[in-house]
């Protein structure tokens, strides 16, 4: 029940491979049943998670974002070992809330600028074929020419 809270909490927490296992098995039924935003459902959560906030935090935050997941809600990775008794540790995190394996981390830093450089074609970026980027110029200012003149009945 605690460690449960503290997952819902924190969307991550460290603890040893058998505990992350167990907690998976315990929290993924919850999950689901926290799909459905019912009075019956909050009270059945309720009374396996016995706090409020965590009840609060699953229905609004958690299930938005893994609404239309099947199944599979937390991701269980292997960390190493403790050194004081050699117990094997792992991280267990819900798998919608990490941005380093979803990629929208990604996308939000790396802005409008690399992404520009990555699709322009021709233009003044060097390339060696000369005259490309000025065909795709002359092309681009037909298409403007062409667009304004459709509204007008001078293409007749």
């Amino acid at each position: 029940m605690n460690m449960s809270n503290a997952l819902i909490k924190h969307k991550r927490i460290f603890t040893t491979l058998a505990k992350a296992k167990a907690l998976r098995k315990h929290v993924e039924p919850i999950i689901t049943k926290s799909k459905t935003n019912t009075t019956h459902s909050r009270r059945v959560v309720f009374s396996y998670l016995k706090n409020k906030n965590s009840v609060d935090e699953l229905f609004s935050i958690i299930a938005a974002k893994i609404g239309d997941r099947p199944g599979g809600y937390l991701r269980v990775m292997k960390t190493g070992f403790r050194p004081s008794d050699g117990a094997e540790l792992a991280m267990i995190e819900f798998v919608d809330f990490n941005e380093l394996y979803t990629g929208k981390h990604e996308a939000a830093e790396a802005g409008g600028g690399r992404r520009r450089r990555r699709t322009r074609r021709g233009g003044s970026g060097g390339s060696s074929s000369g005259g490309a980027g000025k065909t795709a110029a002359s092309a681009a200012a037909a298409a403007a020419a062409a667009t304004k003149a459709g509204g007008s009945d001078e293409e007749e």
